[in-house]
């Protein structure tokens, strides 16, 4: 089973993110990576192998910024190397996707996103993800993670984040994700104990449900 954590709020992300991942390697997985945002840029760094191999790249003390997402990933469409591990982006680098689950009707997807001039960089499949948000963004992240949805077969929790929002957009369907509410910040993860650290506050998405995460709010939909 893969992790996922993401943060948003008044601190530093890069701490939850990584000790999120930590908590999470009892799980299994073979790489790591994570995204930050900061400002109208995001951060990426990934590593195949353990968690710690983040902490020992000379990047990772650059990484900093209020809001990020973080996947441990464990093979199922590609090798495990670092070119498929989580963070996936679209084509201009502005959306990031992290995914658990297996998107079932993939290979089609992504032969008609080809088509359309999408060029991909990993053999995953949950890299048509990312390119699909794109494909229908147009100023509302929320819409178009929902359009995006509606054609996936198969199972997903998912978190997004966009340069241009200030938000993190969390869904699941058949693969479970829960909200950890705190003060002025919020996290989500694929597994409690990613958050029973930082908050006692924790909301479980339902199947189907869409959140839209902000540093001291949330809303929840069923699409």
């Amino acid at each position: 089973m893969c992790g996922i954590i993401g943060y948003i709020g008044e601190n530093e992300a890069k701490p939850f993110l990584f000790e999120g991942l930590k908590s999470m390697e009892y799980r299994g997985y073979d790489s790591a990576g994570l995204c930050i945002k900061n400002g109208n840029n995001i951060q990426l760094l990934k590593k195949s192998g353990y968690v710690n191999n983040l902490s020992q790249s000379p990047y990772f003390n650059n990484l900093n910024g209020l809001s990020g997402i973080a996947h441990t990933r464990w093979a199922t469409h590609g090798e495990p190397n670092e070119i498929n591990a989580h963070p996936h982006f679209d084509c201009k680098g502005e959306i990031a996707v992290v995914h658990n689950g297996i998107i079932e009707n993939y290979a089609l997807l992504k032969e008609n996103l080809k088509k359309e001039g999408h060029v991909f960089n990993s053999e995953t499949d949950s890299e048509v993800i990312s390119h699909l948000i794109e494909k229908f963004y147009e100023s509302d992240l929320m819409s178009a993670v929902t359009k995006a949805l509606n054609l996936l077969d198969g199972s997903f929790g998912i978190l997004v984040i966009n340069k241009k929002d200030n938000k993190i957009i969390s869904a699941r369907r058949g693969s479970p994700l829960l909200l950890g509410v705190g003060k002025n910040e919020m996290l989500v993860a694929s597994d409690i104990s990613a958050l029973i650290k930082y908050t006692n506050k924790v909301i479980y998405l339902k199947e189907n449900e869409i959140a839209e995460i902000g540093k001291s709010d949330y809303a929840i939909k069923n699409p």
